[in-house]
């Protein structure tokens, strides 16, 4: 897993990153979530500031549903940065991306729990998987697939 998300980072423009030094993340996460945690830890080595707030499936459920995070696109946690919501494991350089393009849209979404995404796995059992745009009025498409690095 470290490997295929290096490569993503590396991807990221040095401005993107220089960007999410100290960039306020606020996430919503099941009670005791182990792999929420993984990346949590993911978007702090990543540079961003993260804080966390534990909460049962109806309130999280809410903030998913307030945030306007389709019911196809849903993952286990909810975060906001930059007035964007990132759902589920998405990977901190798309995140970067994301705030530098600006786009006018929700946030990105990691539907489900991608084995290899950060937090989910190691190299050994990732497998790729699409992180989507999510449009204001609840659409999606793909931002981007993220490919493991098998080398």
């Amino acid at each position: 897993m470290k490997s295929h998300l290096l490569a993503l980072l590396l991807l990221a423009s040095s401005t993107s990153l220089a960007g999410a030094a100290g960039q306020k993340v606020d996430v919503v996460l099941n009670e005791g979530c182990m792999c929420c945690h993984e990346w949590i830890a993911h978007m702090q080595a990543a540079g961003y500031t993260v804080t966390s707030t534990e909460l049962d499936y109806d309130a999280i459920t809410a903030k998913k549903k307030e945030v306007g995070i389709p019911e196809e696109a849903v993952s286990c946690h909810t975060a906001m940065v930059g007035g964007y919501a990132i759902e589920g494991h998405v990977p901190a350089a798309l995140v970067d991306r994301l705030l530098a393009e600006k786009p006018d849209a929700v946030g990105l979404a990691a539907p489900g729990m991608p084995l290899g995404s950060p937090g989910m796995g190691s190299d050994a059992s990732a497998e790729p998987f699409d992180v989507l745009l999510i449009g204001k009025d609840g659409s999606t498409s793909v931002f981007a697939t993220v490919e493991p690095d098998r080398g």
